[in-house]
C-alpha cells in the first residue's frame, strides 16, 4: 500500500501538457534554436506550384531528408527555380508542422549548389527543348539581306547598345528600335520574353514600326550572369517569333539556350551587327561593278546587232537594180499602148457595123410602137397621180383659210368693234396710250376713219342716275 501511494505522488510531480501545447512548445523551441540556417540537398517530389501557389518538396542527401515549403510570395522572386533532381542550397528558417508533428525548413532563397548542378540543370533544360524539336535547323528562318528596321533587346546603359549602333553606323546606316531590358537578375528572362513578344506584337506601317530583324544581346559573363537566357520561357519566346532572331549573349564561347532556338547565333554582339546589315560601300562597288557590267554588255549587243545589220544590208540589192525591172516593164507597156487602143476602136467599129446590118425597119417599128406604149402608160399614171396630189393640196389649203377666216379680226370688227391705231399704225389697247391731238387711224368692218385725240378726264365711278352714254369713258372722245 505505501508503495502505490509513492508511485502516485511521483507521478503527480510532471508537467502535463496537451498536444497542442507540447506541440506548439517544440515549435518555438526548434525556431528559437534554428532560427535562420542554410540547407545543403537534393530536391525530390517537386511536382510544381499547388493550386495555392506555394511549393512543397523533400531535401535529402544520403542520409537523412527534411520537407521544405516555399511559400507563393517567396516563389515568385526566387532566382532560380526548384527542379527535380537539382542539388540546391536552401536558405530558410527551420520550423515544425504541428499537425503532423514534423519539423520542415521555409525557404526564402533557393540558389544550385555549385556549377555542377546549374550544369546538369542546362543540359536537362537541353535535352527537353531539343525533344520538342526547338533546335532543328528546318525551324530556323533566313534573315533579311538588307532589313529597313533592326530591333535590339538589350540593356540600354551598356557597352553592348553602343557597340552595335557604332557597328551598324559603320556598316549600313538603319533605322534602330531598342527595347531595355535587364540582362541580369531575377526578372531578366520575364523582361527578355515580353520584348521579344513586343516587338513581334507591333503592326506593319503602325506609329512605332515593326523591325525586320531582332538582335538580342549581353556582354560576357559567368554562368550565373547568363542563367536568365538559359530560361524556357526565353526560349520559347526565341521560337514563337516570326520575326527573324540573332542571339549575341557571351562571348564567343559561352553559349546558352536561346543560341541554340534563335534563327542566328552570332559569337559577339559586334558579330551580330556585322550579320544583321551588309557594308555600304560594298554595296556601292558591288551596284557600279553591275552597272559598267550591264553598259558594257549593252554596248556589246548594240555592236552586234549593227555588225549583223550590215551584213544584211549587203545581202540586199541596189534601188536601182530593184527598180530596172518594173521600169522596163512600164517602158514596155507604154510602147504597146496606142497600138491597143487603135486596134481597140477597130473591134469596136468591127462590131457595130456587124450589129447594124442585122437591124430591119420592121424591127425598128416594133421597138418604136412598143415605146409610145410604154410612154403613154407612163403618161397616164402620171396624170392620175398629179390629180390626186392637186385634191389632197386643196382640201389641205381650204381647212387652213377656214381656221384664218375664224381666227381673223374682221369678224370681230363685223360684230361692231372698232381697231385704233396710231399715225405709225400700231395697235393702241388703253386709253392712256394716246396723246391729246395725236392722230388717229380706226377701222371698222367696211372701212378706216381718220382722227385726232381729245383726252377728257374719266370719272372713277360713274353716277348711278345718270344713264350710261354709248362709248365708255374709257374710250374717250374721237372727233
Amino acid at each position: 500500500m505505501a508503495d502505490r501511494i509513492e508511485a502516485t505522488s511521483a507521478t503527480t510531480n510532471l508537467v502535463e501538457y496537451t498536444v497542442s501545447e507540447l506541440a506548439f512548445a517544440l515549435k518555438r523551441t526548434v525556431e528559437d534554436a534554428y532560427g535562420l540556417v542554410r540547407l545543403r540537398g537534393e530536391i525530390s517530389g517537386y511536382k510544381g506550384q499547388h493550386a495555392s501557389g506555394h511549393c512543397y518538396f523533400t531535401l535529402k542527401d544520403e542520409k537523412a531528408a527534411i520537407e521544405a515549403v516555399i511559400w507563393r510570395s517567396t516563389f515568385a522572386r526566387l532566382k532560380f527555380k526548384p527542379e527535380a533532381g537539382l542539388e540546391v542550397i536552401a536558405k530558410g528558417r527551420v520550423t515544425t508542422y504541428p499537425d503532423k508533428s514534423k519539423y520542415q525548413i521555409v525557404i526564402d532563397e533557393l540558389e544550385p549548389a555549385g556549377i555542377g548542378a546549374l550544369m546538369a540543370l542546362l543540359e536537362q533544360r537541353k535535352k527537353m527543348l531539343a525533344a520538342e524539336g526547338l533546335f532543328h535547323e528546318a525551324r530556323k528562318k533566313p534573315l533579311p539581306y538588307l532589313p529597313r528596321i533592326v530591333g535590339v533587346i538589350t540593356s540600354p546603359t551598356g557597352a553592348v547598345i553602343r557597340d552595335i549602333l557604332h557597328r551598324l553606323a559603320d556598316r549600313f546606316p538603319c533605322h534602330v528600335l531598342v527595347w531595355p531590358v535587364r540582362v541580369q537578375g531575377e526578372t531578366c528572362a520575364a523582361e527578355v520574353a515580353a520584348a521579344i513578344a513586343g516587338f513581334n506584337a507591333l503592326m506593319i506601317g503602325a506609329a512605332v514600326p515593326r523591325p525586320d530583324l531582332i538582335i538580342v544581346a549581353r556582354g560576357g559573363g559567368g554562368l550565373e550572369d547568363l542563367w536568365g537566357f538559359n530560361e524556357e520561357i526565353v526560349a520559347r519566346a526565341a521560337a514563337a517569333s516570326a520575326i527573324p532572331l540573332i542571339s549575341a549573349v557571351g562571348h564567343e564561347t559561352d553559349w546558352t539556350i536561346i543560341d541554340y532556338v534563335a534563327d542566328f547565333r552570332a559569337p559577339t554582339p559586334t558579330a551580330a551587327a556585322e550579320r544583321a546589315v551588309p557594308v555600304r560601300a560594298d554595296l556601292l562597288i558591288t551596284v557600279t561593278s553591275f552597272g559598267l557590267r550591264a553598259a558594257s554588255t549593252l554596248r556589246r549587243a548594240l555592236q552586234a546587232q549593227r555588225g549583223r545589220f550590215l551584213a544584211a544590208t549587203r545581202g540586199l540589192p541596189r534601188k536601182a537594180n530593184i527598180l530596172d525591172l518594173p521600169r522596163q516593164r512600164y517602158d514596155s507597156a507604154s510602147g504597146r499602148l496606142p497600138r491597143a487602143l487603135l486596134a481597140n476602136a477597130r473591134a469596136h467599129r468591127t462590131w457595130l457595123e456587124r450589129t447594124a446590118s442585122r437591124l430591119r425597119p420592121h424591127i425598128v417599128a416594133r421597138a418604136a410602137l412598143a415605146g409610145r406604149e410604154r410612154l403613154g402608160r407612163l403618161d397616164r399614171s402620171r396624170l392620175r397621180s398629179l390629180s390626186a396630189l392637186m385634191e389632197r393640196s386643196r382640201r389641205r389649203l381650204d381647212g387652213q383659210a377656214k381656221l384664218l377666216s375664224t381666227l381673223s379680226h374682221h369678224n370681230v370688227l363685223a360684230r361692231g368693234f372698232a381697231l385704233v391705231r396710231d399715225a405709225d399704225g400700231a395697235m393702241l389697247r388703253r386709253a392712256e396710250e394716246v396723246r391729246p391731238g395725236a392722230a388717229l387711224d380706226i377701222e371698222f368692218a367696211d372701212g378706216h376713219v381718220g382722227a385726232h385725240a381729245d383726252i377728257r378726264q374719266r370719272k372713277s365711278e360713274p353716277d348711278a342716275k345718270e344713264p350710261r352714254k354709248r362709248g365708255s369713258e374709257k374710250q374717250g372722245t374721237l372727233l
